[in-house]
């Protein structure tokens, strides 16, 4: 590690400047705090947080819908854990569920399938998040729904696609970035070339890097040699798994499954095609088709600053609320709630380091 420190310096050397970089993974950015990562880099490089945590872009309106879906007579609803203290704009999932509401944590797709087979009296929804990374297995599950003819398994997709979130931060005009660190868990599935719009369109050095202390450390490298020499491009330092054509299998279920559709990400705003829906065969699958919801647009807490942060305008300690009336233990706003959301890691790491990023 210390060789890759050594020709970080160098490149930083060579460039005229800070470098502000942005981690859009959320297990980046914890990956970062555990290793140390900020202590070890020379002043003049700031690693800014992106919007890639599925749980802190879920909207208010999406939580209240699940929460909607779930007050409905003869409904199960199931879930991913990290999502049962998302907040809307009232209560969240596991408040719904203390109030009666038939909720219930699972670890995949298919044990929602399972939970349809058990209780054929029943619609079993299960509420579909996360990015490119989870929605193959979720295709995947409608498939088996079809095959074992299940017709009371349901998804509520709120799926949600990371390039277009990267066009629109930089579209916006708001956020300063000179580089991506690009996740690596999404690109196994779609790849570098989807990214390539960072280049053509926007001059924006880009790396894909896996999450161990020399990955990361070697795709700062990597950026920073692209920064200095003028010459961007979409780098795959986690090559053992990411290939530019990424995993055509899973590329071709998307596909066959799911159609873009517009959709709003917390904190962020409407972000074109950005979002998954069921193809027009598949509809039976999507609860929306089914039960009639009408379900208002909430609204952001006051004073909370997740969509800054997420947007890499603001850093979490720039919050008014955090770490005072917004804790893990008592979250206001999403970048708290999950263990990748960037304001939960900047409250349990602090500590560890002794300082804040400032």
């Amino acid at each position: 590690m210390e060789n890759i420190v050594g020709k970080i310096r160098e490149h930083m050397a060579a460039i005229a400047g800070p470098v502000r970089l942005m981690e859009v993974c959320g297990t980046h950015t914890v990956a970062i705090f555990r290793h140390g990562i900020r202590n070890i880099l020379p002043e003049g490089i700031s690693l800014l947080s992106g919007p890639g945590c599925p749980v802190c872009v879920t909207s208010i309106r999406d939580v209240d819908t699940a929460i909607a879906i779930s007050r409905t007579k003869d409904v199960i609803l199931t879930t991913f854990g990290d999502m049962m203290r998302v907040p809307g704009e009232s209560n969240s999932l596991l408040e719904a569920r203390a109030e009666g509401s038939d909720i219930r944590i699972v670890y995949s797709p298919l044990d929602a399938l399972r939970l349809a087979e058990e209780n054929k009296d029943k619609k079993v929804v299960f509420f579909a998040t996360g990015f490119e990374t989870t929605s193959p297995s979720v295709a995947g599950t409608v498939l088996e729904a079809e095959r074992r003819g299940v017709p009371n398994f349901y998804i509520y997709s709120v799926h949600k696609t990371v390039p277009p979130a990267l066009a629109a931060l930089l579209s916006s005009g708001d956020v300063r970035v000179d580089g991506f660190i690009l996740p690596g868990h999404v690109s196994t599935i779609i790849g570098s070339r989807p990214y390539d719009f960072l280049v053509t369109d926007y001059r924006k050095p880009s790396v894909i890097t896996g999450f161990d202390g020399p990955d990361i450390l070697t795709g700062i490298m990597m950026l920073l040699a692209q920064i200095a020499s003028g010459r961007p491009s979409v780098g795959i330092q986690y090559d053992k798994v990411v290939k530019p054509e990424g995993n055509p299998r899973a590329i071709a279920i998307l596909a066959d499954l799911f159609e873009p559709e517009d959709a709003y990400w917390r904190g962020i705003g409407m972000i074109p095609g950005s979002g998954l829906k069921l193809r027009e065969r598949y509809s039976h699958r999507d609860i929306r088709t089914v039960l009639s919801l009408d379900v208002p647009a909430g609204k952001e807490p006051p004073a909370c600053s997740c969509g800054e942060i997420l947007k890499g305008i603001k850093m979490p300690y720039e919050c008014l609320l955090f770490g005072k009336a917004c804790t893990p233990e008592r979250p206001v706003g999403a970048c708290m709630v999950s263990t990748e959301g960037s304001c939960s890691a900047y409250y349990k790491y602090k500590a560890v380091f002794g300082r804040e990023e400032k």
